[in-house]
């Protein structure tokens, strides 16, 4: 009997106690202290045209990579100052968005880049808040040279960098999605990429063989024909031009053959009537040599003449073929005739 009432003073307790317990399993536990909201702004390909406008800073990184770990709270800590420097702050993920590193030709990682209204510079110094301040503040970008041209991330060329680049990123997830997801071998994954391209090329090569016999127009038969003619008198005319051409150097050779022929044939009798007039002035100095030789002997045979003259006074039996005859101007007749036919004959061996 003395047991009986503290059983059910017992069961109430229990009681008691387990919906306090229920009551504060059901009660909601303390919130959390919120996080701090973080002020960098992540880029992606939808948006990175922002930066195009303004003063920016951006950071390429990959959340595997050491050094992009350890600059992560000094560009946390430059983005809060961000306003104060009146730039803002972002960060692109490679991984997931390889497209932008295409397009901002990422190489290493981490990279910095500036942008200043549309003119982008790289940063190769520390990622540390202070340096970043510093190139800030001090503007020390205008010192760097800016990424012009074909290696702007608004060129042309770069937007086709950023398409082989997203490409190749969807390769690489679909391939960890055929190793690692379904288990298939690795050299399995590689020979479909194979194939892949294989067909994709002949697909290729088929629209733009399709595309080009559709806008191909083709020509009229007559009008091949045509140009065929056209063609083949083009090459005989040509042909001709050239034959005429090769006759012309031709004659024009031999006009120079002859005029160098005449030439020396004028040299050769330059050379010989200078011969020939020196010969004629010799045989001339000879002759009035002689004739000065037989005026002197005229001269001493004077006397002779007298004498004679007397012995025919005195002896009339002696002829006349016994006295000598005077030289008369007979001689000299002769000897101007000769130096005469000389020169004449000269003349006529000269043309």
């Amino acid at each position: 009997m003395a047991g009986g009432p503290c059983g059910p003073l017992q069961t109430v307790l229990l009681a008691v106690l387990f919906a306090a317990v229920v009551v504060a399993a059901a009660e909601p536990e303390q919130a959390a202290p919120p996080a701090e909201r973080s002020l960098v702004q992540p880029m992606t390909a939808s948006n990175w045209t922002l930066v195009m406008e303004g003063e920016w800073m951006l950071k390429f990184y990959a959340p595997w990579c050491p050094s992009c770990q350890q600059t992560d709270a000094e560009w946390e800590t430059f983005a809060r100052n961000g306003e104060i420097l009146q730039i803002s702050v972002g960060k692109v993920d490679v991984i997931q968005e390889p497209g932008l590193s295409g397009r901002f030709f990422v190489t290493t990682l981490p990279a910095f880049f500036h942008a200043k209204d549309g003119i982008f510079r790289r940063y190769r110094g520390p990622g540390i808040f202070e340096d970043l301040q510093n190139y800030i503040v001090e503007k020390k970008w205008q010192s760097v040279e800016p990424l012009t041209g074909w290696k702007s991330p608004a060129s042309l060329t770069m937007s086709g960098m950023a398409g082989l680049f997203s490409i190749s990123g969807k390769i690489w997830h679909l391939h960890n999605y055929f190793t690692v997801t379904l288990g298939i071998p690795v050299w399995c994954s590689y020979v479909f990429f194979v194939v892949a391209t294989l067909v994709f090329g002949l697909f290729m090569g088929l629209v733009l063989v399709v595309i080009s016999e559709c806008f191909h127009v083709p020509r009229p038969r007559h009008s091949s024909d045509r140009s065929e003619q056209n063609q083949t008198s083009e090459e005989a005319q040509r042909a001709e031009q050239l034959q005429d051409a090769e006759e012309e150097k031709d004659d024009s050779n031999e006009e120079e053959n002859k005029d160098s022929l005449i030439d020396e044939e004028e040299e050769e009798k330059e050379d010989l009537g200078d011969e020939d007039e020196v010969e004629e002035e010799e045989e001339e100095d000879n002759l009035a040599a002689g004739v000065d030789e037989e005026r002197s002997e005229a001269n001493d045979q004077g006397p002779l003449r007298e004498g004679s003259v007397a012995e025919e006074e005195v002896g009339p039996e002696k002829t006349e073929g016994d006295i000598p005859e005077q030289p008369s101007s007979a001689d000299t007749q002769m000897a101007g005739d000769s130096l005469r036919q000389r020169k004449s004959q000269h003349a006529d061996k000269g043309p």
